[in-house]
């Protein structure tokens, strides 16, 4: 689990393609110094696990699917990757609950110079919009952002100097991609409401009918 606030940004250094699983090698300090083999460091929002370290160097296996649902197959030699370590009981939670489990990928459609503020906005498919409430929350490459608006084919978010300057949201432009990971919470109700409406649907068949009467 992770908080969406970005720890540091790290570069990536390499990436192996694999057949199920892929190799990727991020340059990190911060990060580097606490982690340890077998922990969770979110990659861009990617849930990865630390398989080695050396030379702060930090080597992650990612899985075919996580590939299929993230950018981190697109990934070039000194591109920039946010990095968050996994949530601490002590720690604070300052953002919201982050899974790492990526939802779809974004493309940014229009980045917007607001005096020392961006607005961007982020292009998703259709299905994806019934997670995205204005001022809720969302995850773009790991980094917990608030919806400004929502609605047409996407949302967007108003970034502060001090977002752009602690993420790669900075270098980012039109057209780039992104990761997206939708708020839980809404995932979990959703999943509750339609659990709801089968029981309810499934009470009601022949048998009940015939037993009360109406067949």
């Amino acid at each position: 689990m992770f908080t969406g606030i970005i720890r540091e940004i790290g570069e990536a250094i390499g990436f192996k393609k694999g057949g199920d699983i892929s190799r990727l090698s991020v340059r990190s300090s911060v990060v580097y110094d606490d982690a340890r083999i077998g922990d969770s460091v979110s990659v861009n929002g990617v849930c990865l696990t630390v398989t080695e370290k050396s030379m702060n160097i930090l080597h992650f296996d990612v899985l075919l699917e996580s590939l299929k649902r993230s950018g981190l197959g697109r990934l070039k030699a000194n591109d920039k990757v946010n990095l968050e370590a996994a949530l601490m009981p002590t720690d604070r939670l300052g953002g919201h609950f982050v899974s790492g489990h990526i939802d779809c990928t974004a493309t940014i459609a229009e980045r917007i110079n607001l005096g020392d503020s961006v607005k961007m906005r982020f292009r998703v498919e259709e299905k994806w919009l019934k997670y995205v409430v204005p001022k809720g929350s969302v995850a773009v490459d790991g980094i917990s952002l608030t919806v400004g608006e929502a609605g047409g084919d996407g949302f967007s978010v108003y970034l502060i100097p001090a977002t752009l300057s602690s993420t790669n949201l900075d270098s980012k432009g039109i057209g780039d991609s992104v990761n997206i990971e939708f708020d839980i919470l809404g995932k979990y109700v959703e999943r509750l409401l339609e659990n709801r409406k089968t029981h309810a649907q499934s009470r009601v068949s022949d048998g009940f009918l015939t037993e009360h009467g109406f067949m």
